[in-house]
């Protein structure tokens, strides 16, 4: 099957959509060959706010109305427990947000972009979407990872080249329990990076400091501007220490 078959036979659905990648070419693909296919933005403390303007933003450039649901996570005590399986209970609690506002709004098929690169043996919120019965179209036509890039290139998506992104919380050890003040620095530290201009990174905390991961072609510079990245980051965190373990260049996925 191919996606626009897909939505001829499915032309009505609401797509949770957080705006990255998978859930921005579906939201294209929908508009394009399908009737009414309306996204959905659950908004929790788990994303960062720029997830919310670039979903803002490719919403208004296709000229669809966003829904945003707002979700207290950490008012679910499985999730903020933080346990292996936390992604499953929080799937669970934002897919069953989503599927009660989209049945109101008069929608009974639910979508998400899981795309055909993602192995569900790494990724515990898969079995969620499949208990709620989330259809994810990019899987189910075999659409990988590589191909989503370039459909979106094809289609004109600024989000065809957008590094893959975790959720907040992947930034907090397992088992640690999550607070809206970790979240917060967090997410407070990655935008002090990104302002200097790192990129595919990660924020790890450790404690009342973190661990910074960073892509090979990142080490360097890292190291000679060390005294900059220091004052970004102490006013959030007490000390950083550099992975000398590089992250991949490459997709990366979940964590």
């Amino acid at each position: 099957m191919t996606l626009q078959e897909f939505f001829h036979q499915h032309p009505k659905a609401a797509l949770a959509f957080s705006g990255g990648t998978d859930s921005a070419y579906l939201l294209w693909a929908g508009r394009t060959w399908g009737e009414d296919v309306r996204p959905y933005y659950i908004a929790t403390p788990f994303q960062p706010a720029w997830e919310r303007e670039d979903a803002q933003r490719l919403a208004r450039e296709l000229g669809v109305p966003l829904t945003v649901v707002e979700l207290d996570v950490l008012a679910c005590p499985q999730v903020t427990a933080n346990p292996k399986n936390r992604c499953y209970h929080c799937k669970q609690a934002l897919f069953s947000s989503l599927r009660h506002r989209a049945q109101a709004d008069g929608f009974s098929l639910l979508l998400d972009g899981t795309n055909a690169s993602d192995d569900p043996t790494d990724r515990p919120g898969m079995k969620a979407l499949q208990e709620l019965e989330v259809r994810s179209p990019l899987r189910e036509c075999g659409i990988t990872k590589p191909q989503v890039r370039a459909l979106s290139r094809e289609a004109g998506l600024f989000t065809w080249n957008k590094p893959a992104y975790a959720c907040l919380a992947t930034r907090i050890p397992t088992g640690t329990p999550i607070t809206g003040e970790d979240l917060a620095r967090v997410e407070a530290g990655e935008d002090a990076l990104f302002a200097l201009g790192f990129t595919n990174f990660r924020l790890r905390l450790r404690g009342d400091g973190a661990l910074l991961q960073l892509p090979a072609s990142q080490m360097e510079r890292a190291i000679t501007c060390r005294a900059q990245l220091l004052d970004a980051l102490t006013p959030y965190l007490s000390h950083i220490s550099l992975d000398l373990q590089p992250r991949s260049e490459e997709e990366f996925h979940g964590q």
